[in-house]
């Protein structure tokens, strides 16, 4: 490989146009060389936009993936195509990083961790949350001990109002579900990394279909279609982990709530916890006082920032290109993430049927 990454684009929608291809724009080892979409339109206006010169355009990935200069593949498309796309990507020849959820199914995502085994080809999923520099911060100072024996952890992903109005969003099929596998399953990811937990032993899961057919609901994005609406407007999990850990996973869209979070944690440990309310606060006890803090990071001092104003997406793209690059591991495996998969679909398969899911 070159020392330039060769990137193709499959799917040229709202993600695509929002976090991938402007921080794949600022890579100066990388070039967008391929967009595919649906609609034909849409992949030409990302190829004018982000393309090298002589860019090319498709509307099947399968044309694209002939293409034996594609070094790398981003797949932004609707959940239930994760898995196909990318397992036919990686079995092309491709290194792939997938938007998030890896999968609407624990089986799809096994699907695509085994071709990425067989293929011997990297496959990262995009939980840019893990590249926030609070992230960052805090599991540098987890790894040194500073919470201790992590065994609570809170997974947040609470909108009041904001149902996304666009897309696919509202459809069961295509998504799997709603804001817990759409937003909380950030919130999980980060929470069970910061952890280094992935081992859980069993799921309870409630989902609410409460305000869904609310018409001319107050929303930030407007009002959503309540024939549409097929998907769940909020689901909370309670998951036991092997080690007698517990996390609790709650995500909504639209709840009667005033105090929202997004992509939060809160972690409570034998040493001290954490959490991600107005920034990053930590809490513990010294000399029989209790003290918390809210922690500075602004400033420079730690190695994974230096004052540039990088974005969390722009360190995802930097760190992936450089995974590749260099034939190293992604921050964000595989392997770790059908654990946010698995734990979701436990979630909403509770949910169902009113009783506990336990793993082997």
């Amino acid at each position: 490989m070159s020392k330039t990454v060769k990137v193709a684009i499959i799917g040229c929608g709202g993600i695509a146009n929002g976090k991938h291809m402007p921080s794949l724009s600022k890579q100066k080892n990388a070039e967008m060389v391929a967009f595919c979409d649906i609609e034909q339109s849409r992949a030409e206006e990302a190829a004018a936009k982000y393309g090298a010169e002589g860019a090319k355009v498709y509307t099947d990935y399968h044309e694209l993936l002939k293409d034996g200069s594609i070094d790398v593949v981003h797949v932004c498309t609707p959940n239930d195509s994760h898995s196909p796309i990318t397992v036919a990507a990686l079995e092309a020849g491709k290194h792939v990083m997938c938007e998030k959820p890896m999968a609407k199914t624990t089986e799809q995502a096994r699907e695509m961790v085994e071709a990425a085994k067989r293929t011997g080809k990297k496959l990262s999923i995009a939980y840019q949350n893990r590249f926030r520099n609070d992230s960052l911060y805090l599991k540098q100072l987890i790894e040194e001990g500073d919470l201790g024996d992590i065994y609570y952890g809170k997974a947040i992903a609470l909108r009041r109002r904001g149902v996304p109005t666009w897309g696919v969003f509202l459809d069961e099929e295509k998504q799997g579900g709603g804001p817990l596998i759409d937003i909380g399953t950030h919130a999980l990811d980060l929470t069970l990394w910061l952890m280094d937990n992935y081992k859980p032993k069993s799921v309870m899961g409630s989902v609410f279909h409460k305000l869904s057919d609310r018409e001319n609901a107050a929303n930030a994005f407007g009002p959503w279609d309540t024939e549409a609406f097929k998907v769940e407007d909020s689901a909370f999990g309670f998951v036991t982990m092997e080690n007698g850990a517990t996390i609790q996973v709650e995500a909504s869209w639209a709840l009667n709530i005033v105090e929202q979070g997004e992509a939060q944690t809160l972690l409570a440990g034998t040493e001290g916890g954490a959490d991600m309310k107005n920034g990053l606060r930590l809490n513990g006890e010294k000399l029989s006082r209790l003290y918390d803090q809210n922690i500075d990071l602004n400033a420079g001092g730690v190695a994974f920032y230096s004052g540039e104003s990088e974005t969390e997406a722009d360190r995802e793209a930097r760190m992936w290109i450089e995974a590749v690059l260099e034939d190293k591991e992604p921050l964000v495996k595989p392997e770790q993430a059908i654990v946010v998969t698995q734990i979701l679909e436990a979630i909403y398969e509770s949910a169902r049927t009113g009783k506990a899911v336990y793993f082997d």
